[in-house]
């Protein structure tokens, strides 16, 4: 009979050779990084801050490139009953209307609320309240409106 010998579980050995990272270098580069986050970080979130006008100054301009096409087709802008969601579903009795004349649905501002339209006669406005959503204001706080 053949006898097995068993093995003992093998201890980890200290890797020889290789260094690791003190703790002190560790919060050296802690601190290092929060400096960079502390200094540039006000200045990302101020630039993004002020893109936001721009950005719906674009999506007011493509809402309004919409609706000249919806008008094109059907021969009129949309009520403000039926509003921007005519640009992606037809509405019951309109029987020109050739969209969806957004490829996606009606986006909101970049203060995530809805673009607000208004026809008056045969003009439309299409806005933005900007970022205190209410009428009125300066600087980021301005109305964006498509008649400007």
């Amino acid at each position: 009979m053949r006898q097995t010998q068993q093995t003992q579980p093998t201890q980890p050995t200290p890797m020889s050779g290789q260094a690791g990272f003190t703790l002190i270098e560790l919060l050296v580069v802690m601190v290092i990084i929060g400096l960079l986050v502390a200094l540039v970080g006000p200045n990302v979130m101020g630039r993004a801050e002020k893109a936001k006008p721009q950005a719906a100054r674009v999506q007011i301009e493509n809402l309004a490139s919409a609706l000249e096409m919806f008008k094109l087709d059907v021969g009129r802008y949309p009520t403000e009953e039926e509003g921007l969601a005519v640009l992606r579903q037809a509405p019951s009795g309109v029987e020109r209307w050739d969209g969806p004349y957004l490829r996606k649905q009606v986006p909101k501002d970049p203060w995530d609320r809805d673009y607000v339209y208004r026809l008056a006669g045969k003009e439309f406005e299409v806005l933005s309240y900007g970022a205190d959503g209410a009428d009125g204001g300066s600087s980021v706080d301005a109305d964006i409106r498509s008649s400007e």
